[in-house]
This record gives C-alpha cells, structure tokens and sequence, in this order.
C-alpha cells in the first residue's frame, strides 16, 4: 500500500476534504488542474506551490479512490 505523506486531511480545513500537505488545495483541484494543464511546465507555473510528488500522489490517490466502481459513461 501506498504511503500518502503528502496528502492531508483535517477537520479543520476544507471540512476534511483530502489536501496537499495541509493547504487549501484539494486533491480533486490538483487533478481537474491536471487535466486543464496537460503540460506540466504551465502546470507548475499556474501552481507554484505544487511540487511534482504532491501531482503524482494526488493521481495516485484518486486512482485509488476509484478502485472498482462503475460508472454508467452514457448518462454523464
């Protein structure tokens, strides 16, 4: 299993919503950013307090999150 040290949850920020390292920046916003900045230099420049292991454990952790569940793609 994965050690997620760089993604947080307080009750206290966000209302417990997961985030990179205690910021208010959640990791749903880190993967919509994701796919709005496919290259990650503007990525970076957009969201200068991301660093590149903060991006690939969010993805991971949505990944997972997703683990098995089915999705009816016709209705979205």
């Amino acid at each position: 299993m994965t050690k997620f040290d760089r993604i947080t949850a307080s009750p206290t920020i966000l209302n417990g919503q997961a985030t990179i390292r205690g910021m208010r920046l959640t990791v749903k916003r880190v993967v919509e950013a994701v796919a709005l900045y496919p290259d990650r230099g503007e990525l970076f420049r957009e969201y200068p307090e991301l660093e590149p292991e903060d991006v690939r454990q969010a993805l991971e952790f949505a990944a997972q999150s997703l683990d098995d569940r089915v999705f009816d793609l016709a209705s979205a």
